[in-house]
């Protein structure tokens, strides 16, 4: 007859209490209870205490990166998205981190999920202790002459054409072994809780704990298409604008307000109506470009087809705002070699200073130009 597996508080039992484990009719006869020495029984889950002192060998890594994917993500689902794991894969690993270690380290409900108190603070510093061990394996890998691996960068989508992917073709031609992962959205992404290396961010930055380096500033441009433009009549003055079709950004209700400078500095305001708006630049510079009508859109997104004769200038005398250009990247002590490099490549080649801002004409050649020169070396 093979032993019961059954967790036992004192160090002996009765016959009665061992015979109560046991099928009836394998039960023997009813007697005054008398103590034996305990039989052999192994639980096989340690107490808290014994799990506290071997700590270090009953955690798995992956179980700590899970449990910290989640708080990032603020979800099993959206942890799951971002990771190789499934959401009960992910939900296993950290139930089998809070067993290892004696505690609750988050409530879940149906709705929500929060930290515990020691959740919070074992979040605070396995973070850390991963951060760390990226560091280490990072610089293990620098000591290899041929850089490799992946950079994530973020970028927004008005910026895929131009200046911006023709730099990135040129640092692929330079490092073949390192892998660049654009990711072109209008949403703003986090750069450490979605394991960004990098962001180039157009406007006022708000993340004052991210790294910043001014790439300049993108201008914009009144442009159309000649064929709009042949049909439809060029604009010679500002208040002619209010007579065409106009691709708006952000319209409200049909309706925006331009404000556009010109060569002398002073600034003019025109309400401009139009059959269709959008929420980024890139969606009027395609509406633009099929003639819809005469789109306001950032330099930096139309060098090509100006070149190209596919938009036409409108009113050269005028330029809308400038929003400032930055790259920006998490601050860390130890940066990546792979990120450092395509870091600096695009700080040398990526610019949009212009030596105007009421001369679109200087700017659009200043910034081809500046598309185009190599780097030291080369």
């Amino acid at each position: 007859m093979g032993k019961a597996k059954t967790v036992v508080k004192s160090k002996t039992v009765t016959l009665r209490d061992a015979a109560s484990t046991l099928p009836r009719q394998a039960r023997a006869p009813s007697r005054a209870p008398a103590k034996v020495p305990q039989a052999e029984v192994i639980d096989s889950t340690p107490p808290p205490s014994s799990r506290r002192d071997n700590v270090a060998g009953d955690i798995e890594l992956t179980d700590i990166v899970a449990f910290v994917r989640v708080v990032d993500a603020g979800s099993f689902t959206r942890a799951a998205a971002k990771s190789p794991w499934p959401k009960s894969a992910l939900s296993r690993r950290v139930a089998r981190l809070e067993q290892s270690l004696g505690v609750r380290l988050l409530q879940r409900t149906t709705r929500s999920l929060s930290l515990t108190d020691a959740g919070a603070a074992y979040h605070a510093r396995a973070s850390v202790a991963l951060a760390q061990l990226n560091e280490a394996r990072d610089l293990a890998a620098e000591t290899t002459l041929d850089p490799s691996g992946i950079v994530r960068i973020s970028s927004p989508v008005d910026l895929g054409t131009g200046p911006f992917s023709e730099v990135l073709a040129d640092f692929a031609q330079r490092y073949p072994k390192i892998h660049v992962d654009v990711d072109a959205s209008a949403r703003f992404v986090d750069l450490v809780a979605e394991g960004f290396d990098l962001a180039v961010r157009a406007g006022q930055l708000r993340d004052s704990s991210l790294v910043a380096r001014k790439l300049g500033e993108a201008p914009q441009l009144l442009v159309a298409t000649p064929g709009y433009l042949d049909k439809h009549g060029r604009p010679s003055k500002l208040f002619d604008l209010e007579q065409h079709a106009c691709v708006l950004f952000r319209a409200n209700k049909g309706e925006s307000v331009w404000k556009l400078v010109d060569q002398q500095g002073a600034e003019h305001s025109v309400r401009v109506r139009g059959p269709l708006s959008g929420s980024d630049f890139s969606f009027v510079r395609a509406a633009a470009l099929r003639g819809v009508g005469i789109g306001l859109v950032p330099l930096s997104g139309i060098i090509e087809d100006i070149q190209a004769g596919r938009l036409e200038w409108v009113l050269p005398e005028l330029m809308g705002p400038s929003a400032p250009i930055h790259l920006v990247y998490p601050s860390s002590r130890f940066v990546p070699q792979r990120v450092a490099l395509l870091r600096d490549f695009l700080v040398e080649r990526l610019r949009f200073d212009c030596p105007s801002k009421t001369d679109h004409k200087q700017c659009l050649e200043h910034l081809t130009k500046s598309s185009k020169r190599p780097t030291k070396g080369e």
